[in-house]
């Protein structure tokens, strides 16, 4: 069984691997360069939602007390969560350089994410943007918005990371898990093919998926509402 926990930890340790090459690519620059750091950030984001499980199965924390999993996992996503993906967006240039600045807000704002002692709930939910700069970033190199777009959504998502509103966490259950996970396969797909698919329907690819985070920041504003109103109900 320790041999087990510690492939598994491994496994997690892959996202470090991934973020290292990562970084490789975004110093090269260039758009193949670019498109196969977000596929490495796919690679990663997979990891990342498999290891959870993979950990559990394993019974990680009773096997290994001594070794901490969740400071590994923390210390990945910061780099292929935020780091990398900002980095990214830097380097290709989606900013003008007199708005450039503006990336130290969300480096900044997801240092705050995750260093709350509650950025993930009790039941099941994060509390704040839930940093997810590498969906940011991806969208917004391929579909290369206006300038005055990508800095609202910067600074939109950065703000969002300090207002305390819920955010499904799919991988750990709980309302819409399901759905969420389900689509996150056709989404994934989706996202492949706007990297390597044919050049003339990469645009229309992108804005059809979307509706995936759309979605999936609908359902997170319905579980928001509901949870606030069952608060604000009196009781009798």
């Amino acid at each position: 069984m320790t041999i087990v926990a510690w492939l598994v930890h491994l496994y997690t340790a892959l996202g470090l691997v991934c973020a290292a090459g990562m970084a490789v690519l975004i110093v090269n620059g260039g758009g193949a360069s670019f498109r196969a750091a977000f596929l490495l950030m796919m690679v990663a984001t997979a990891i990342d939602a498999t290891d959870g499980w993979l950990a559990r199965k394993a019974r990680v924390k009773q096997v290994l007390p001594g070794f901490d999993g969740s400071a590994l996992d923390n210390l990945i996503d910061f780099q292929t969560y935020v780091a990398m993906p900002l980095l990214l967006l830097w380097r290709a240039q989606l900013l003008p350089d007199a708005t450039a600045w503006l990336l130290l807000l969300p480096l900044l704002a997801a240092a705050y994410g995750f260093s709350q002692v509650h950025a993930k709930t009790d039941d099941g939910f994060f509390l704040g943007f839930p940093s997810y700069w590498n969906i940011v970033a991806y969208y917004l190199f391929v579909l290369h918005p206006a300038a005055w777009v990508s800095v609202a959504v910067i600074v939109s998502c950065s703000v969002l990371t300090f207002v305390p509103t819920t955010y499904l966490y799919a991988t750990r259950g709980g309302p819409f898990a399901k759905l969420i996970n389900t689509g996150s396969a056709a989404w994934f797909m989706s996202l492949g093919l706007v990297l390597y698919g044919p050049e003339r329907y990469r645009h229309p690819i992108a804005l059809v998926s979307l509706a995936y985070p759309v979605v999936y920041l609908s359902l997170s504003a319905v579980v928001t509402f509901t949870r606030y109103r069952g608060r604000r109900q009196p009781c009798l």
